[in-house]
């Protein structure tokens, strides 16, 4: 059937990228394109070809008169859609990614281009009114140093570029969505990309007051298949002037970008966990870089990677004086755990709360207004240790930790495999007796509903988060990161069990200790209001002096000098090489590395990071990690690549995982 096809009369070859993970196949092929197709198989549409005797997705790249292939080329299977979903700049971003993280092209495009929905394809698009074009208020910038000219060089359509340190109780949404307007009316669109999608509903809410809704798109993970696509295709079809979203929104079609936003870049939800396992923050930062459009990294709290930006001057610091932050910021104290002072308050006992700490908390509540408690871990008790010898009680089927869902639970319950233990007893001196090793908040909402008898207890994490409480008389029990708002602001805040987050064997354990407690200090009430934060921590730790202090620059950048001083990214570029130890080998003996490349290790995978796909679980995984200086990180992604392309082609070693700059090294 196929012989009588009629070839295309102008530029029959198509050149196609398959969809097709595996490393060594990640290149372009040629196929002939039928005269029936020629009008639909364009560059960036879909397409199915047959692969090694299989039908495969790929993408058109571009129409071609000759091909370089010896040999008889194969025919487009057939034409999936004329839509044109793959733009040239989103196909040149993904072409960078891939190059940056050492991945293919094929697994970043699939982060890159939703599935198809046919129904919705179909659908005419809707009529879109013109933009109205308003004046926007941008005077609330004038707080930063620098921020008037960075809303001038918007106007001006410069590629500025900046960090923002925003200050305690802004209303962060409203000034970005000023941003974005202000962009949007000199005829560019906007690009804000968030870490879930508290934040995108907050974010949409701020836009629309500014802009017309049917401009304002909003994209997330947790919309359907349908309605996902749907709005995919409105920003693809030019439809959008702000474009709002969690991590994947950082590829969206977005036509004539003006302004790329990122804020909250610490959190962990901006890194991808799928390969390449690019990071949402250097994804729109290459963005930003290749089309010479403006950008914009924002949070209450600053990550090392953020300071070395403005530190090698690629981008600008928006801060506010110092006298700015004192009179915006509550009155931060940090009070020890004091056995004594608990003695003689016994419902601070009960609440297992300082007496000052139970004071400040008194005082909020008497005034009228809702106090925060910020708890570590969800949960009534997450983790259990033998009460004589303090040995962590784990599960004997698969050594996970035991913890106590609840109060009246019958026994113990295993957080990896969900057996339960009706009996426990140590498996090092025979005790039968637990106590907690961490309190979750579930325990912690109990203690205090005993120690405020009468006053509304509310907790909000996990599953049951919660949006917002009146400003009333409560105690509001959280997680990092659920924390409701309260009308008004806060009265106080009480951070508990920051040993928790401090003492985590982690890179990022004291910067990502600092942006949860400064995410809660940000919801109190000014100092002037009588706004009270207490830390439950030592003040000479220096990541509780800059919460005090409220100096998250400075502690940024000492973390960025620390990890200068050790060798660790932002410093340096790092891969992490994940596999059974002979596949691990393998990739270091086949991969090229940089004349400067210093290997380390192998070490056993770290305590609580995934095993790579597709390695046996009975064998061991190693991790060997590669450090070259900053200027050889595009080298050594390149050297990995290719190693893991013949690896790949020869098929001897189960494969392994390769992920530069990883979030957590271990």
């Amino acid at each position: 059937m196929t012989s009588t096809r009629q070839q295309a009369e102008h530029e029959p070859i198509a050149r196609v990228l398959p969809m097709l993970s595996v490393p060594h196949l990640d290149r372009e092929f040629d196929y002939l394109v039928a005269a029936e197709q020629s009008d639909d198989a364009q560059p960036g549409v879909r397409v199915r070809v047959r692969f090694h005797g299989r039908l495969v997705d790929a993408f058109v790249l571009e129409r071609r008169s000759e091909t370089d292939h010896v040999g008889k080329l194969g025919w487009l299977d057939r034409v999936v859609s004329a839509e044109p979903v793959l733009t040239p700049d989103v196909r040149r971003l993904a072409d960078a990614v891939a190059a940056r993280y050492g991945g293919t092209r094929a697994d970043v495009l699939r982060l890159a281009v939703p599935p198809r929905h046919a129904n919705v394809e179909k659908q005419p698009p809707p009529q879109q009114k013109p933009l109205a074009v308003e004046p926007v208020d941008t005077t609330a910038w004038a707080a930063y140093r620098g921020g008037q000219q960075y809303v001038a060089a918007l106007y001006d359509g410069r590629a500025a570029r900046a960090v923002w340190q925003a200050l305690p109780g802004e209303g962060w949404p409203e000034r970005l969505a000023e941003l974005a307007a202000a962009t949007a009316n000199t005829g560019r669109a906007a690009l804000i990309v968030l870490p879930d999608q508290r934040d995108v509903d907050a974010m949409h809410a701020a836009a629309i007051t500014l802009i017309d809704e049917a401009h304002v798109v909003a994209l997330s993970a947790g919309l359907g298949p349908a309605q996902r696509y749907r709005r995919w295709l409105s920003v693809l079809r030019g439809g959008a002037r702000i474009v709002i979203g969690t991590r994947s929104a950082v590829f969206a079609p977005v036509a004539n970008l003006g302004l790329v936003m990122v804020w909250d870049d610490g959190d962990d939800t901006l890194a991808e966990p799928r390969a390449p396992y690019p990071h949402a923050r250097e994804v729109a930062m290459l963005r930003a870089h290749q089309l010479r459009c403006a950008s914009l990294i924002g949070g209450f709290a600053r990550t090392a990677e953020a300071q070395a930006l403005v530190r090698t001057g690629w981008a600008h610091d928006l801060v506010a004086t110092r006298q700015e932050v004192r009179a915006r910021s509550p009155r931060v104290i940090a009070i020890e755990d004091s056995g004594f002072a608990q003695e003689r308050d016994p419902a601070a006992r009960t609440a297992r709360l300082p007496s000052m700490a139970l004071q400040a908390a008194r005082t909020a509540l008497t005034s009228g207004l809702p106090v925060l408690v910020q708890v570590p871990r969800r949960g009534y008790v997450p983790a259990l240790a033998c009460s004589r010898c303090r040995t962590i009680a784990r599960c004997r089927h698969c050594t996970g930790p035991l913890s106590l869902p609840a109060r009246d639970a019958a026994g113990a319950m295993c957080r990896w495999c969900g057996r339960e233990e009706p009996a426990l007893r140590c498996t090092r001196c025979g005790s039968d007796a637990v106590r907690a090793v961490v309190v979750g908040a579930r325990r912690t909402a109990e203690e205090l509903g005993r120690a405020f008898p009468g006053v509304t207890v509310v907790t909000s994490g996990g599953d049951a988060m919660v949006g917002a409480v009146p400003a009333e008389p409560a105690v509001v029990v959280s997680t990092p990161g659920a924390e409701p708002l309260a009308a008004g602001r806060y009265g106080a805040a009480l951070l508990l069990d920051t040993w928790a987050l401090l003492g985590r064997q982690d890179l990022r354990a004291s910067e990502d200790a600092l942006r949860r407690w400064m995410a809660a200090a940000a919801l109190v009430r000014s100092r002037a209001d009588g706004g009270v934060v207490a830390v439950v921590a030592e003040s000479a730790i220096p990541t509780v002096q800059a919460l005090i202090r409220w100096d998250p620059v400075g502690h940024a950048e000492s973390e960025l000098d620390a990890r200068a001083e050790v060798g660790l990214p932002p410093a340096v570029h790092m891969a992490a090489i994940d596999g059974a130890p002979d596949a691990v080998r393998a990739m270091i003996d086949t991969a090229e590395l940089p004349d400067d490349a210093d290997l380390l290790g192998p070490v056993d995978l770290p305590p609580g990071a995934r095993r790579p796909p597709g390695t046996p679980p009975e064998k061991p995984v190693n991790r060997m990690l590669v450090r070259v200086p900053r200027d050889a990180g595009l080298p050594l992604a390149a050297a990995l690549r290719r190693a893991a392309g013949v690896l790949s082609a020869r098929r001897e070693n189960e494969p392994v995982r390769v992920q530069i700059d990883p979030l957590h090294i271990g």
